[in-house]
């Protein structure tokens, strides 16, 4: 689950992370009137969860409250990446001496969190590792002993981070640490952190992803999500349980493992076709969450085929075979249907299945190779 840049900044402040003390407006006016009440200049901030915002102008300096107003009305009448401007944060202007980048995210390779700084904060993270990794300086951290103070001199070191400021730096990285842990996020990123005019550390942007399947232990934080700023389907599919992200391709993808999930999308592509989503129904579905992830499926316009590949373990074959059929009453779709179905009485769950007139197919090779026929013919 993606935060807003102050939903984000807002935790970090609990955690003794110094940050501007903005606050969110959703109209020109409320913006106008934060302005007058912080002093100006202000930075007014587009609110969207996507990066490349100052790119696309949704970040820009107001130097008065009338002015505040104007920028407030251009930038939420914007759209950036295909998501509306629906709120933006004004903050106070800082006074910049320099840029850091500092973040912390899982390292699957190592099996334990990185923490990760740069002296050229400010800019896409992404591309300083792709043209000058030299410059991210990682330090890994055993979950049993957490960030230790010497892994943060590391890190100030590494940066050329001035001694001066080494006893506030690693308090916001043990606060940025902390913080990661307690919410059970998979990224928690301050970029940029700055040195200011002042000679203090402020952290003026905040990123946290926070981990879906740790969300029951934080209803305070899963109460956070803002559904206007997701696609609909993904909405759709948390309702029942699903676990869908939309692709660009034309076959939707139906299968009961993630695992198996993959592999049909990489057989699909082997065989010339192009998955429309990746879609996890899970194990024993029932005919309501067959139908569900049915209609979320034949939502994309672009879907011209759908792929089920189901394996039959514990759930026999013919009991889905009934819930694909009891599912396909209600939905009633107009693109060709490919079942493969293997496992506990898989050939009685084909034959009902062909008997309703439906493509249906032994090997995963053969369902991937009638879905993308099937797709083209369509």
């Amino acid at each position: 689950m993606k935060l807003h840049e102050y939903q984000s900044k807002e935790i970090f402040a609990r955690y003794g992370i110094p940050i501007p003390k903005g606050r969110v407006a959703s109209t020109a006016m409320e913006a106008r009137q934060i302005a007058e009440e912080l002093g100006v200049p202000v930075v007014i901030k587009s609110q969207v969860l996507v990066g490349g915002r100052g790119k696309a102008g949704g970040i820009r300096l107001a130097k008065s409250p009338k002015e505040a107003e104007e920028v407030a009305t251009q930038i939420l009448g914007m759209e950036i990446k295909g998501l509306p401007v629906r709120k933006v944060l004004v903050d106070p202007a800082a006074n910049i001496e320099q840029e850091i980048y500092l973040g912390i995210t899982n390292d699957r390779a190592a099996r334990r969190p990185v923490f990760m700084a740069s002296a050229a904060g400010g800019v896409d993270i992404e591309e300083v590792a792709r043209t000058n990794p030299e410059k991210i300086i990682k330090v890994h951290i055993d979950p049993l002993l957490g960030l230790r103070d010497y892994q943060t001199r590391d890190l100030a070191i590494g940066i050329d981070l001035p001694k001066e400021y080494w006893k506030q730096f690693s308090a916001i990285c043990h606060g940025l640490y902390r913080a990661y842990v307690e919410c059970d996020a998979t990224l928690a990123e301050i970029n940029p952190l700055v040195i200011t005019r002042e000679k203090s550390l402020m952290a003026l942007d905040g990123k946290m992803l926070l981990d879906d399947n740790a969300l029951f232990r934080h209803p305070d934080l899963a109460q956070l999500r803002d559904v206007d700023e997701e696609a609909p389907a993904e909405t759709e599919a948390r309702k029942y349980d699903l676990s869908f992200i939309k692709l660009d391709g034309n076959i939707g993808c139906m299968v009961n493992g993630a695992g198996l999930a993959m592999t049909t999308m990489d057989i699909v592509k082997l065989f010339g076709g192009e998955p429309a989503n990746f879609l996890d129904i899970g194990g024993g579905a029932s005919a309501e969450k067959v139908a569900a992830a049915l209609r979320i499926i034949l939502a994309d316009k672009n879907v011209k085929a759908v792929l089920f590949n189901i394996f039959g373990g514990i759930t026999r074959c013919d009991e889905v075979a009934k819930g694909i059929l009891t599912a396909l009453e209600e939905v009633k779709p107009s693109v060709p249907m490919v079942v493969r179905l293997v496992g506990t009485n898989a050939e009685e769950g084909r034959k009902l299945l062909a008997d309703a007139n439906m493509i249906t197919a032994e090997t995963l090779a053969d369902a991937a190779r009638k879905a993308v026929a099937a797709a083209a013919s369509a």
